[in-house]
């Protein structure tokens, strides 16, 4: 296993963006905390360091945990690409959908857990009786009965999830339920995810949170969102005068670089054009060709300077999904079988992961220039790809499915889709937005409202709380 660094942020910090009334609440939790976790630790393991939405979250919440003095520690998994093609194949299946096509059989059960049994041996050697241990995801479940014949308490946290049933779904769960049921609690984002057999006297449900602070979401300028995307390569504003300066999440400085190639088809977006924006993992779950196919289909209806932008991560820094490289390709083949004046309106952005911070500072100047975002998923579990742009006062229209109900209010922090296969009402949506200033500026004002209420770091703490007190108490 591998330690991930984490520095201290001291919650003031947070502080500064909460009503009295707040500030006073996270205070009493923050005091409560340190004296319930006095001679403990809590440790969260999951599968990576970068590269998705958990990895993201931990780094931000953990931080403020450790500056509200609590021993709190993050741990990486070891494991080997069979290992990850089998927990990509749960993840999928969770879902509802089929992934690889793979079996969930004895074969991959000892796969699974001779990887997690390697890693338990890591674990143990670190975690002591009355420690907390927060397991992230299908990744972890095995982990559960080892930590706690150590004396350990052992949450599982699940951030995927599908609201109905579907036997895909039972499948991958009679995969997990063995691992997951001796867990002395279960955290859930939605109420509707966890499956029936799921101790209700053991559940919480917890959704994410977002770091205003990171330097994915920290303020911008336009004009400092336009140089960088000039010197990254990705719009062509023109812009020459800005800071290309960042704060990295361990506080020092540091610069965009220049950057050729990021753009793997469609080359620089016209500094004038009406940017519509998706930033996601290469995942057929996200839909990226839909997105493509919804947008071309109803160029007539939208406005000549109108162009789409697909940005994800370098599919070889994330290696924890070995179908991002299959799905980038499938898009670019579809990007290479489009019209041509479609092709010129359409770009295929491929962002750097050697420089995790970096690749934050891009999405955030992305996000800040766009003037729709959107997320077409067909599941989602929550969706910070939702909550960023939301953050910064950006009109979004998303899919009506898992999270992504609980974030938007439908026409009033943003627009949602009732079917995200339906191409013609993406377009339609997607459309208004564009040709309506007013809306725009809206559902923009009261997204970032909807974040501010609801999705900030104080709740999110403050519910973990509850959970030791509980578990502790017990």
């Amino acid at each position: 296993m591998q330690e991930v660094e984490v520095d201290a942020i001291p919650l003031a910090r947070l502080e500064t963006l909460l009503a009295p009334d707040r500030v006073d609440r996270l205070r009493m939790y923050a005091a409560r905390a340190r004296e319930l976790l006095a001679g403990r630790v809590v440790w969260n393991v999951n599968a990576t360091a970068q590269g998705g939405g958990v990895a993201e979250m931990l780094q931000a919440l953990l931080a403020y945990a450790r500056g509200a003095h609590t021993d709190t520690r993050w741990l990486t998994l070891n494991a080997d690409p069979a290992f990850f093609a089998i927990t990509k194949r749960l993840h999928n299946q969770l879902h509802g959908a089929p992934g690889d096509g793979g079996d969930l059989g004895d074969a991959e059960r000892v796969v699974y857990e001779k990887v997690l049994a390697e890693n338990l041996e890591s674990l143990r050697s670190r975690v002591r009786a009355g420690d907390i241990v927060l397991l992230h995801d299908p990744q972890t479940a095995g982990l559960v009965d080892g930590i706690r014949r150590s004396g350990a308490y052992a949450v599982w946290r699940c951030h995927i999830g599908r609201d109905t049933p579907h036997p895909l779904a039972d499948r991958a769960w009679d995969f997990l339920r063995d691992y997951v049921e001796p867990a002395d609690a279960v955290i859930f984002s939605r109420a509707q995810y966890p499956p029936a057999w799921v101790s209700r006297d053991r559940l919480w449900v917890i959704p994410p949170s977002l770091d205003p602070f990171t330097a994915k979401n920290v303020g911008m300028e336009p004009a400092v969102a336009q140089v960088t995307l000039q010197r990254a390569g990705l719009v062509a504003t023109g812009a020459v005068d800005g800071s290309l300066r960042f704060t990295r999440r361990d506080g020092s400085d540091g610069f965009v670089r220049e950057h050729y190639g990021l753009l793997r088809e469609g080359g620089s977006i016209p500094g004038t054009g009406q940017v519509v924006l998706q930033v996601s993992r290469w995942d057929r779950l996200k839909d990226m060709q839909g997105v493509m196919i919804g947008f071309v289909e109803h160029l007539d209806e939208l406005p000549e300077t109108a162009h789409l932008l697909l940005a994800g991560p370098d599919v070889s820094g994330v290696t924890d999904d070995p179908e991002g490289a299959a799905v980038l390709a499938e898009c670019l083949h579809a990007w290479r079988d489009l019209p041509a004046p479609a092709r010129s309106r359409v770009h295929l952005a491929c962002l750097p992961m050697d420089d995790i911070d970096e690749n934050a500072y891009l999405v955030n100047a992305l996000q800040r220039h766009a003037s729709v975002v959107v997320q077409k998923s067909l599941v989602e579990g929550f969706g910070l790809t939702v909550t960023e742009p939301m953050w910064k006062g950006r009109p979004v229209v998303a899919s009506a499915v898992g999270g992504i109900q609980d974030q938007i209010e439908d026409g009033v922090s943003g627009l949602l889709l009732p079917d995200p296969n339906d191409h013609g009402s993406f377009g339609r949506e997607v459309s208004k937005v564009l040709h309506d200033a007013e809306l725009s500026a809206r559902l923009g004002t009261a997204a970032h409202s909807r974040v501010q209420d609801r999705f900030l770091g104080d709740r999110h703490l403050i519910q973990y709380v509850d959970l030791f007190e509980t578990l502790i108490g017990a």
